[in-house]
This record gives C-alpha cells, sequence and structure tokens, in this order.
C-alpha cells in the first residue's frame, strides 16, 4: 500500500505576501500570466517553476535562485515534520454556492504505476515530462505538488484538517480564499497516516510531475550506486511533494476540458452528421450560450453525451446511440472506459469518424483543449476550428473505476478545479534526507 509520510516543507516566510508569491501550475500559465505574476514580486513562484532564459541555461537560473531564496531567508524549511492542511473556498465556474475543499500536503513514496500503489486515471505526453525533468535535474526540488485522491474508511483525515492550526489565511484575484494550517501531533498524524494506507492512491492531477519523480528517483539511486554510496530507500528523493483530498468529500468537483479540433482536410459539415448518425442521436440546440452547459449536463444525465458547435453557430446535441457500444471502434474498448463521455469522443468521434488516429490525438495535431466554456466558444466562433466539441466533467466515480481496473482515459480527461497552487511548499529532493513515517 501507498507510503505517506509527513514532510519538514520550504515555505514563504512573508506569509502575508502569499498572494503575489504563489501562482498556478506550470502548465495552466500562458506568456502573458508568466509576465504578469514575474512582475508581482522578485520571489514569485514562477521565476523558479518556469524559469526564464536560453535554452537550458533557464534550468540553471532556477537552481541558482532556489539556493539563493533560501540563503535569503525568503523560503525557510518548517522546524518539524507535519502534514500541511490546505482548503480553498470558490464559486463553481458554472455558478451556484461557494463550494470549499479540503485536503493536505504531504509526502508520498514514488513508487512506478506497476507497483499498483499510485494510480493513472489519463495518459500523459512527452513534451511536459522532459521539461520537468530538466528542473528536477538543475534544483533538487519538487516545487509544484501532484493531486491524489484518497479513501478514508475510519473517517480520522477530516476532522484533523478541520482542527489544524492555521498558518495562513488569504484572497487571490481569482476571488479564491486559501486557509493553509499545520497538523503535527503525533498521534494524528500516525492515525491519519494508517487510515489512508489501506487503499491505493490515484492521481487527480500531475501525472507529468509524478512519472518525472520516479524516474528522478531512479536515475538518482543508479548515481549513487555508480559512485560506491549505499543509497538510502527512505531519502528525500524518493518521495513525491503531493496534496491529498478525499476522493468523497462534495466539495471535490470536476469539469469538462473542451476539444477544439482543427486542420481537417476538406471537413464538411453534412458528411460529418451523416456519418455520426450512425452511433448518435442529434439533438439540434437553439438556446443561448449560458444556458449550453446546464443543456449539455441534463442531456448527459441519460447516457454518453457532448456537444458540438461549428464557426457559424449551429450547435448539436450528441447522445450515443447503445447499440453503439456492441460495435467498433467502441467495441475493443473496455467496458469501464466505454462507460465515459471522453472516451466515446476520442475513440467513435475523433477517431472513428473524423480519422485523427491516436497518434495524432497524443501529439494534438489537430487537437486544442480548452478549460474555459467561453474561451472555447469564441475560438470556434472566430473561425480557429473545424468543430468543437463541449464536454461534461467525468464523475470521479468513473475516474476510480478506471484506476482500479487498471486503464487509463485520454489526455486531459479530467478538470479538477480549481487548481492547487505552487509556492505553497517545496520539497528538496535530497539523497541524504532521511524521511521518517508518521
Amino acid at each position: 500500500m501507498p507510503e505517506i509520510c509527513p514532510l519538514r516543507a520550504y515555505r514563504y516566510t512573508a506569509t502575508d505576501e502569499l498572494p503575489d508569491l504563489i501562482a498556478p501550475p506550470y502548465d495552466v500559465v500562458g506568456p502573458e500570466q508568466r509576465e504578469a505574476l514575474g512582475e508581482r514580486s522578485l520571489y514569485n513562484i514562477v521565476h523558479l517553476d518556469l524559469p526564464q532564459g536560453d535554452d537550458d541555461d533557464k534550468y540553471a537560473r532556477a537552481a541558482g535562485l532556489l539556493q539563493q531564496w533560501i540563503d535569503r531567508g525568503v523560503l525557510a524549511q518548517d522546524e518539524g515534520p507535519c502534514f500541511l492542511s490546505y482548503a480553498q473556498t470558490f464559486a463553481p465556474p458554472d455558478g451556484g454556492a461557494p463550494i470549499t475543499r479540503r485536503g493536505f500536503f504531504a509526502l508520498v513514496k514514488a513508487e512506478p504505476y506497476a507497483s499498483r500503489e499510485i494510480l493513472p486515471h489519463e495518459r500523459t505526453l512527452s513534451g511536459p515530462k522532459v521539461d520537468r525533468h530538466k528542473l528536477f535535474v538543475a534544483t533538487g526540488a519538487a516545487l509544484s505538488p501532484v493531486f491524489l485522491l484518497f479513501e478514508d474508511p475510519d473517517g480520522v483525515a477530516r476532522p484533523a484538517i478541520e482542527a489544524s492550526q492555521e498558518l495562513a489565511s488569504f484572497t487571490t484575484d481569482d476571488g479564491i480564499e486559501h486557509r493553509l494550517g499545520r497538523i503535527n501531533d503525533p498521534a494524528t498524524l500516525q492515525r491519519v497516516t494508517e487510515s489512508l494506507q489501506k487503499q491505493p492512491l490515484l492521481i487527480a492531477d500531475g501525472h507529468h510531475r509524478y512519472e518525472t519523480t520516479v524516474k528522478y528517483a531512479a536515475e538518482t539511486e543508479q548515481a549513487r550506486i555508480d559512485e560506491g554510496v549505499d543509497p538510502s530507500p527512505r531519502g528525500g528523493h524518493q518521495y513525491v511533494l503531493a496534496f491529498l483530498a478525499e476522493g468523497d468529500d462534495p466539495g471535490l468537483v470536476v469539469y469538462g476540458t473542451h476539444r477544439l479540433v482543427f486542420g481537417l482536410k476538406d471537413f464538411d459539415r453534412d458528411a460529418f452528421r451523416q456519418r455520426v448518425e450512425d452511433s448518435f442521436s442529434v439533438t439540434p440546440f437553439a438556446g443561448s450560450d449560458g444556458e449550453l452547459t446546464a443543456a449539455l449536463a441534463e442531456h448527459g444525465a441519460d447516457g454518453q453525451s457532448v456537444a458540438a458547435r461549428f464557426p457559424d453557430g449551429t450547435t448539436w446535441l450528441l447522445r450515443l446511440r447503445p447499440e453503439a457500444l456492441e460495435r467498433e471502434p467502441l467495441a475493443s474498448e473496455p467496458a469501464v472506459l466505454r462507460e465515459t463521455d471522453v472516451v466515446v469522443l476520442h475513440t467513435a468521434l475523433l477517431e472513428g469518424v473524423l480519422g485523427i488516429t491516436r497518434e495524432q490525438q497524443a501529439s494534438q495535431a489537430h487537437l486544442r483543449y480548452f478549460k474555459s466554456t467561453e474561451q472555447a466558444l469564441e475560438a470556434i466562433g472566430g473561425g480557429e476550428g473545424d468543430v468543437l466539441f463541449l464536454m461534461n466533467g467525468t464523475p470521479v466515480k468513473q475516474v476510480r473505476d478506471a484506476c482500479l481496473a487498471g486503464e487509463v482515459m485520454p489526455q486531459k480527461s479530467t478538470f479538477f478545479f480549481p487548481k492547487i497552487p505552487t509556492g505553497l511548499a517545496i520539497h528538496l529532493l535530497d539523497p541524504d534526507d532521511e524521511i521518517r513515517p508518521a
């Protein structure tokens, strides 16, 4: 079963300045936001997590800055091992009452997927892993957490989180309220750890970071052996920085990531519809853009559904016909995956109807991804693609079922909102640092 340990994180000492120091994860920060965040403070975490410079020199620059910040006291290590509780209160993107998601930061032993202790739910892309690996090697640090889901059969995690000692409370420009705390009572740490280690952990977000940690740990182990040094099985390089949340927490919500298809040769909407109707019912949608999200959610309650939007504003609600599950190409998919909208989209529509191969999907040859419905609709309305597919969120139960069955969904199958910021905790991947269990 997975090994969860308290951590001695490096954290910003100026906790009252955290809104200007933290940032979203690297993979959702575009060039303009990167520049704006960097201008907020010389010590904003983007200077480390998204370093600027020529070629690989930027990674060395990040390593130098990290050491400089530690030397100057900008970052300081917690005195003793603890879990760092963390809560986000936010307004749902599609409207409704505020939601609070709770969890905690800890260290988790980075084991290969084959161990079945940490389970992925979606495929990864090679590019981000190359970038993260270079940053790991240069800095020797995990700057951004992997987001993991746990089950808590003894019900001890939430009371521990709610009773934690507050370290910081602040609101960021996006309106999200953040609360960071400390859990360091030895008995509490042990109870939480023992309960959570009874089942595998599921990766909600951060597959690239997790896989990079596993690779880095193995490389560091081998380097120590080559140097004639006995590697420690509990060295700091063996552990991933993680944010853990309960999979059944009502504050855990998942939204859809939309797919814009572009660059298809001789795309014809009438021919597309004719092929689609072999496997899907097609219902024209005449409501406003503001009503579309709710309409798609309602349409998807009775089966696998997506919406198709075209540049002229024409919109269809597509629902898979039950008999299509028993025909190719869906018949070749594992049963647990055929229940998901995202696999139906990638297998039956992108591959089966539009002819976009899995290799092309993986390389994003004809795909752009949008987390924002508004931005996705603006892109298709501006003629930036041939067709936009709007998605419902993948339910957490489907994510768990796929993981436990040993299956993975296509890349970007889930959008857990909001993202876990980078900069609240940093873990140095020091092979000489002995990580101790609770």
